[in-house]
């Protein structure tokens, strides 16, 4: 749909909070999307230049759209959540989950059975999780079986047919692990308030469970039940253990849901850690798979809601690294500064750079297993769409990296035959630009990395990519034409955003189809580059070698510093954010001081360039 069609549907769509669903010629559900304004968010599409070309794509194959007005902002975020999960638009965000997670089940009938599975039926029978782990599943029936005496007979056991002693007791009761409700010598009473014990230790609760079985223990000693005491006692020794090995948190924090997030070009990644009763009882980290523009505050906002929804949470309490709006009402969205719920986040954005790191491993990997032939034919794919005049079986990548905004360095990495050679990557510490220039910077790099390899007679790689748009790609060939390497290899810019590909002198640019497997072999040598990059700056921050400025504020510590780049991302957010932004972050005295030291500073450099 062009802007001029737009204008014409415009006026008909209501000011009101609510849900857009854009289709396309065929009908098919492209996109759903909530605002608090209809028209004003929809019209937003149409009335600006894209930054990113998928939304390019999605705006120009708009045929149709719906809308549905909503009586409040909370209504059309759980409208909009419900109908992305049902349709799944191939624009919108995708957690990429595919799995079928098991349940415990308690099943519904007389004496219900206890049990794993991955099927949930709508036949009344309690479900417990999904958990994220079958083996975790399994370990907890078989602690529940220790703890608790339950059937595991798929026998009818209705009264009628228990008072017809239709039944016999099996080898589970001579064994103790039951206590042969099918001949009537346990009430369903006694097996219900079993089943409630089963409850709260999937929930983490075990201190009813131990109460409960210590009181029994203590009727069976008064009652001279030794043997019976006895067996008692090594149940809750048992539970003792097991909740000794549990991750306990906070005796005082109850029930929280706790969410981490990294970003990076092609998605995110989210982990979230259930906790109930003061202990993490579930842990869970996917892949958020971007399509437009989406915010972090978006990104992290949907897969929350997403997350909560499957696995039936109902905390009140949302643990969170950074503001985010949620408009569910009696939600309480936190963002710690300190004490075990800052704890928690922390092992949470463990997690979820553990599992990214662990991700980009396995993309490798896959790219590594390819056949020779396999990967002959990706580089064939790809001198066919870039138009190259040899086969790229020598490529090498350039990627500019910066700590929020501070203390430049770059990264190279190379390709042969379609697979990393890691004994050919590079750092390089920038030594001649002063401050940020990414255009300086990548001149530098460029001009050491093939003075080396002429002056050593070394092959020159076939492709090389940088990692950046026609500004940092000019800075690059300035290089090698100063080298007099000009013709003699191919320089290529990928934007960061668009992924367009630039070419030395095209006014246009080459945009490949997103899900090309050129472009998805370009995205894997990109993020590689960006991977080795953040991990060398990584090891020089732990040695020590940056500083952070916003320490040099006196009153900011390092604690503060580190907090502060974290939730604004960059020095250059934190000097343009307001007094109250950063109150939110620091508390009022501490944001005056930063207030204070960027305006002493500005004032100092403008005197300077004065030649005051």
């Amino acid at each position: 749909m062009d802007q001029e069609a737009f204008q014409e549907i415009s006026k008909t769509i209501p000011q009101d909070p609510g849900i857009y669903k854009y289709y396309d010629v065929r009908k098919e559900l492209l996109y759903v999307g909530k605002a608090k304004n209809l028209r004003k968010r929809v019209s937003s599409y149409f009335n600006k230049t894209f930054a990113n070309y998928k939304t390019y794509e999605l705006v120009k194959r708009i045929s149709a759209i719906e809308f549905t007005i909503v009586n409040s902002e909370q209504d059309a975020f759980l409208l909009e959540n419900s109908l992305i999960k049902q349709y799944q638009p191939r624009f919108n965000i995708n957690l990429k989950d595919d799995k079928s997670y098991p349940f415990i089940v308690l099943k519904k009938e007389p004496f219900p059975r206890v049990f794993l599975t991955r099927r949930k039926i709508e036949d009344g029978s309690e479900y417990l999780g999904p958990f994220t782990s079958v083996a975790k599943v399994r370990e907890l029936i078989e602690f529940i079986k220790s703890s608790v005496q339950l059937r595991t007979c798929k026998l009818n056991l209705s009264s009628s047919n228990i008072a017809k002693k239709k039944f016999r007791v099996c080898l589970e009761y001579h064994l103790g692990n039951c206590k042969g409700p099918c001949e009537g010598l346990q009430s369903e009473a006694d097996y219900l308030e079993g089943l409630k014990k089963i409850r709260n230790m999937l929930k983490g609760n075990l201190a009813p469970v131990i109460s409960s079985f210590r009181q029994e223990m203590k009727e069976s000693a008064l009652n001279m039940e030794f043997e019976k005491a006895e067996i008692i006692r090594k149940k809750i020794d048992h539970l003792e253990n097991y909740q000794a090995r549990s991750v306990i948190v906070s005796k005082n924090l109850q029930q929280a849901d706790v969410f981490s997030m990294f970003r990076d070009e092609g998605g995110a990644y989210i982990n979230y850690l259930m906790v109930q009763n003061g202990t993490i009882v579930q842990t869970h980290t996917t892949e958020a798979i971007t399509q437009l523009e989406e915010t972090d505050e978006e990104i992290l906002a949907f897969s929350i809601a997403q997350l909560r929804d499957r696995f039936n949470s109902q905390a009140p309490e949302i643990i969170v690294p950074f503001a985010i709006e949620f408009p569910q009402e009696g939600i309480i969205i936190t963002v710690p500064k300190g004490g075990d719920k800052k704890k928690l986040l922390d092992l949470s954005e463990k997690n979820v750079n553990y599992y990214r790191e662990e991700a980009e491993k396995k993309k490798m990997l896959h790219l590594m297993k390819k056949t020779p032939e396999e990967r002959t034919r990706v580089l064939e794919q790809l001198q066919k769409d870039l138009q190259l005049s040899s086969l790229p079986v020598h490529i090498e990548c350039f990627d500019n990296s910066n700590f929020q905004g501070s203390f430049p360095v770059s990264a190279m990495v190379c390709f042969i035959n379609g697979v990393e050679s890691k004994k050919d990557y590079r750092h390089f510490n920038v030594k001649t630009v002063e401050g940020i220039n990414d255009f300086a910077t990548m001149k530098e790099v460029v001009y050491r990395r093939y003075k080396r390899l002429a002056e050593d007679g070394s092959s020159l790689p076939q492709l090389v990519i940088i990692d950046g748009g026609k500004g940092q790609l000019s800075a690059a060939l300035e290089s090698i034409d100063v080298l007099g390497l000009k013709g003699k290899m191919t320089l290529v810019g990928l934007a960061k955003n668009e992924e367009e590909i630039f070419f030395a002198g095209d006014q246009e640019s080459l945009k490949l189809p997103y899900d090309s497997v050129s472009l998805k072999f370009i995205r894997k040598i990109r993020d590689e580059v960006h991977r080795f990059g953040i991990s060398f700056h990584r090891n020089k921050r732990s040695r020590g070698t940056f500083q952070n400025e916003l320490e040099n504020i006196p009153g900011i510590g390092k604690q503060t510093a580190d907090q502060l780049l974290k939730i604004f991302h960059s020095v250059k957010k934190v000097k343009a954010a307001t007094e109250a932004e950063l109150s939110n972050v620091t508390g009022a005295a501490k944001a005056k001081m930063i207030i204070a030291y960027f305006e002493k500073k500005q004032e100092e450099e403008t005197q300077a360039g004065q030649g005051v």
